[in-house]
């Protein structure tokens, strides 16, 4: 299943996915934007709500600056209080816009994603757009409460918990859209489900994290068909320089350094999905990358799963769910 290296015409990097000759360096960006229809993002949204996952630093900040600059309330879901404290504060001194709201929660506590989820339904009236954007690459195998593998808990299970809890609030807001952020990592992986925990063999936590974004494509598909009345969307920001890059994976952060995209860039196609009437516009449960509808596996891949085995996914995901949501 070995695929083969492709040459990004923009900065000549060897990657072992698919770049659609646009690549996704920093370069490429700059150069998919010349057909970015500019009007798109040239909208308020004040009145309309958003919350957004891993937003106290790299992409889920720059999406919720974007967004606060447009009006939007915000609902920031961040690990850690000082700096989540810390980005808010930024946010708002940019941006002038102070419905700014922190909310702190570990997404690797399958229990506690239920018990948020649950308590802002209670609290807020309204939430027009979810973005699932908290991503976690631990290099070394550990477990939750709950006995399921950290990476696993943060990237599959809480954006299928938090999407699944916040579908009737979503469904009686007006133009309700999800949004999750996925990777083009995921491209050379096919579906696993007989191994969801990473009991077996060695862990690689790059793997591992790759195998996630391509559970967050299938189950976006998946919701898409589920949930009719909500456009789902599911996006690759290229890569991008953020703190979480340069911890996870140093030596591609080391290598990669000058071509990385920016926060700001890996951005921008989640706020054109979350914001414009253009993305609406698109059939629901799709991959994107610079504002573009792209496949979700390269030519002749072996990637591809039945529907059978991706029902199945979603029948595992929802029993996982349910063994830990609280009575």
């Amino acid at each position: 299943g070995q695929q083969m290296l492709k040459r990004c015409a923009k900065c000549n990097t060897y990657t072992s996915h698919q770049c659609f000759s646009s690549g996704c360096c920093r370069s490429s960006f700059e150069s998919a934007a010349k057909r970015f229809v500019e009007k798109d993002l040239d909208v308020s949204v004040a009145g309309r709500s958003f919350m957004i996952t891993g937003a106290s630093s790299g992409i889920g900040k720059a999406v919720a600056t974007a967004i606060a600059k447009r009006g939007g309330t915000i609902h920031m879901v961040c690990r850690n209080k000082d700096k989540a404290e810390e980005a808010r504060a930024e946010i708002v001194k940019e941006t002038g816009n102070k419905e700014i709201y922190i909310h702190i929660l570990d997404f690797t506590e399958t229990r506690k994603v239920w018990e948020f989820a649950e308590a802002f339904k209670k609290k807020f009236r309204s939430l027009n757009v979810l973005i699932n954007n908290a991503g976690s690459m631990l290099t070394q195998r550990e477990v939750n409460t709950e006995g399921l593998e950290k990476n696993f808990a943060c990237n599959t299970l809480a954006p299928y918990i938090l999407t699944k809890s916040l579908v009737p609030l979503l469904e009686k807001s007006g133009d309700p859209r999800v949004i999750m952020v996925s990777s083009g990592i995921m491209l050379v992986k096919k579906l696993r489900i007989g191994d969801l925990q990473s009991q077996r063999g060695r862990f690689d936590g790059t793997m591992v994290y790759a195998q996630h974004k391509r559970q967050l494509v299938v189950m976006t598909e998946q919701l898409a068909k589920a949930h009719a009345n909500i456009h789902f969307s599911v996006m690759h920001p290229g890569w991008v320089d953020t703190p979480a890059a340069a911890e996870a994976m140093p030596d591609f952060y080391q290598s990669m350094k000058n071509k990385l995209r920016t926060p700001e860039q890996g951005a921008d196609t989640v706020v054109w999905l979350a914001v414009s009437e253009a993305s609406a516009a698109k059939p629901s449960g799709r991959f994107f990358q610079d504002r573009k509808m792209i496949p979700t596996h390269l030519p002749l891949a072996w990637t591809h799963s039945s529907l059978e085995q991706k029902e199945r996914f979603m029948t595992l995901l929802e029993e996982l769910a349910k063994a830990s949501q609280p009575h």
